[in-house]
This record gives C-alpha cells, sequence and structure tokens, in this order.
C-alpha cells in the first residue's frame, strides 16, 4: 500500500487533504516564545485572528522539524509494510528536509524493503496547494507513483505564482526572500512583486506602486505566460485580504471572461509569518515559471 503525505505549509486543510487521501505533517510557528503546530494545536485555522495578531504586532519565528518527529510520522506506516509518498513545499527554503532525510535513512535501514517517494513543489503555500492537489487527483484516478513522478517532473515546473505583500517587515524578518530591500515601500507605497523561482526560492522580480498597479501586474504575468489557463485551475491565495481577493477576481473575469474558474486559498500561519497581512497571489498553469 501507497501512503500519501503532505505538510502544512502547501496550505492544505486536513478536510482537503481526507479528500484527496494525504497525511499532514504540521510545520510549527512561535509567537513570544509559544510553539504552535497547525491543526494539531487548532482544528480549524482562524485566519482573521492569526493575522489580525500580526497588525497588532505580533512577529512570528518558524522553525525545523526535529528528526525524531519525521519519525513519529514515517515509522507506523513503514512498519505496517506501507510505502510512503511525500509531496512537500520546495527544500530550498529551508533545513527542515535535511532532518527528514536523516530520519528516511535511519527507518530505511530499518525497513530497508519499504520505499520513499518524494515530489518537491519547489514552492510555498498556494502554489504548492495547486500541486499537491493535482497530484492527489492522479493518485485517485490510479496512477502509480512512478507515473506521479513522471508528471511532476514535467509539470511542476509549469505551476507559478505572483503575488506581493503589505508590509516589509515580515519578509525582512524572515530573510526569505532574495532581491528585496525590507525597508523599501512602506511610507511610499511601494509594493514589490514576488515569484517562485524554478530553484524553489521566493525572487522579487520589480516592484509596482500601490494595490491597483500591483493586481494589474499579477494579470500581465498571466497574460504573458499562462497556458491554456481556462483548463487548468487557477488559485487566489491571500493573508487574510478579502477586498484584495475580490478585486482580483473582477479584474480576472474582466481579463479572461466571466467563466473563468478559481479557487481562493488563504495562506497557512506558517508561511505566513514570513509574509505578513493584506498579501495576495495568482497561481496558475503557465509555460514555464
Amino acid at each position: 500500500m501507497l501512503v500519501l503525505f503532505t505538510d502544512t505549509d502547501t496550505d492544505i486543510t486536513p478536510e482537503v487533504a481526507a479528500k484527496y487521501g494525504y497525511n499532514l505533517i504540521s510545520m510549527p510557528y512561535s509567537i513570544d516564545s509559544k510553539t504552535t503546530y497547525p491543526y494539531v494545536d487548532f482544528d480549524v485555522f482562524d485566519g482573521k485572528a492569526f493575522y489580525d495578531g500580526l497588525r497588532g504586532g505580533n512577529l512570528p519565528n518558524t522553525s525545523a522539524i526535529p528528526i525524531e518527529k519525521y519519525v513519529e510520522y514515517f515509522e507506523p506506516h513503514f512498519a505496517a509494510g506501507n510505502d510512503i509518498f511525500y509531496v512537500h513545499f520546495s527544500r530550498a527554503m529551508t533545513a527542515t528536509f535535511d532532518n527528514m532525510d536523516k530520519a528516511v535513512a535511519q527507518l530505511k535501514a530499518k525497513y530497508p524493503e519499504r520505499k520513499f517517494y518524494e515530489v518537491d513543489t519547489k514552492a510555498i503555500t498556494t502554489l504548492s496547494y495547486a500541486i499537491v492537489v493535482e497530484i492527489g487527483k492522479l493518485f485517485k484516478e490510479g496512477k502509480t507513483a512512478e507515473e506521479v513522478l513522471e508528471w511532476a517532473s514535467k509539470e511542476v515546473d509549469k505551476y507559478t505564482m505572483y503575488f506581493f505583500a503589505d508590509d516589509l517587515k515580515f519578509f525582512k524578518h524572515s530573510g526569505r526572500v532574495s532581491g528585496i530591500a525590507g525597508t523599501m515601500g512602506n511610507l511610499l507605497g511601494i509594493r514589490p512583486i514576488i515569484y517562485m523561482s524554478a530553484e524553489g526560492k521566493m525572487v522579487s522580480i520589480g516592484k509596482e506602486k500601490g494595490r491597483a498597479k500591483a493586481i494589474a501586474r499579477l494579470l500581465a504575468y498571466m497574460e504573458e505566460l499562462g497556458d491554456d489557463v481556462k483548463n487548468h485551475s487557477i488559485y487566489i491565495g491571500h493573508t487574510d485580504a478579502e477586498n484584495l481577493v475580490e478585486e482580483l477576481a473582477q479584474s480576472l473575469k474582466e481579463k479572461f471572461g466571466d467563466d473563468i474558474k478559481y479557487e481562493v486559498v488563504i495562506v497557512n500561519p506558517t508561511a505566513g509569518s514570513h509574509c505578513g497581512p493584506n498579501g495576495i497571489g495568482l497561481c496558475f498553469h503557465a509555460r514555464h515559471r
């Protein structure tokens, strides 16, 4: 039997995980030295309350999962004779997968007949969500692990996401975005445009003054790079920015037609700790990242 895993940094909720048969690995964040594990320490993510806390001055930190935690997740399935297929957020963004590799090496030494497959989405939050959902659909269709790996080798780099954030102090605090000045923007209304590179890193590739121009920039990228967008899933990811969601959705319909289909996803708290509130992004199938 093949057991599927993903993690909470992909924006997957327990409900969506259950729909596609995924087990969830909880990625923690800490506020004032209190560590929280999403969907372990709470059942439902209250995005409004979390991002209001960030607006009020909370400045979270994130940390890697220890080797022992990965062993706790994986060993029961290896012991039961099952193989594991893990679709996860970007290796390039964290050291947590070094611990995972050590845990898997320990377990494979103990259970040498077991197999461990993985797909690096080279992304985080809503872009990872899109890939996790597509892979979930493939498994529900009866695809094998090898067939899904073949799909991922071609398709992971054809999903892309462009986004911007409202308050750059969170990016400055986390240091997770290259090409960005953390002190830039707030007073001038500058919104850096950020995307996930083919290397799996968040990179600032430009800037716009004001939210309207920033949203127009996201749509311009979709118009330029989008690949058969009406026949692929489109996702709007946000960090408690419902007003911007409505604005972006309306602009999507005006540019691509009223029949354009999209899903709105709220960014998980661990990744949201790096982005801050009032951010929004557009994820779509593209010719390339």
